[in-house]
């Protein structure tokens, strides 16, 4: 079958989106490469693989290095996460057949260019967190002080 941009697709697969002519994507459209990369990359644990890896690149890091350097996270999440990384071909595995097998990652070229924007927002987030928090604990007082209680 034909697209309207001209590509074929195959039954049962999605359309492909040529976003060549479009300044930036449209968040609303799920074929947006942002939406698409933030849904992929937005959750913490990913975040903090990229950060642990880039620190070491071009070097590798153990899996349980990468568990102990991320307090909180359990061992099926850390294992999902660096799938996920290495099918989206940024990260890169390796396994030493030892008994028990030792397993290395590190990242990509793809990888490591991540690891720049990802810097942004964490300076972002530092220089300010304590506004928003603030904003927050405001926010919920006037709240609070505005319902009806319940017991009144």
């Amino acid at each position: 079958m034909r697209g309207k941009d001209g590509t074929f697709t195959e039954p049962g697969h999605p359309p492909v989106t040529d976003h060549s002519h479009q300044s930036r994507g449209d968040l609303f459209d799920p074929a947006c490469p942002t939406r698409q990369l933030l849904d992929r990359l937005g959750g913490k644990w990913t975040s903090m693989a990229v950060k642990v890896l880039g620190d070491e690149h071009p070097g590798e890091v153990r899996f349980a290095e990468l568990k102990r350097r991320m307090p909180g996270i359990s061992q099926k999440m850390l294992a999902q996460t660096l799938r996920s990384l290495e099918r989206d071909s940024l990260v890169d595995r390796r396994v030493e057949p030892t008994s028990p097998p030792k397993v290395h990652y590190r990242l990509t070229e793809l990888g490591q260019s991540l690891t720049e924007p990802i810097a942004a927002l964490r300076d972002w987030a530092e220089r300010h967190m304590a506004r928003i928090d603030a904003a927050g604990l405001a926010w919920d007082a006037v709240r609070q002080e505005s319902e009806p209680r319940a017991d009144a």
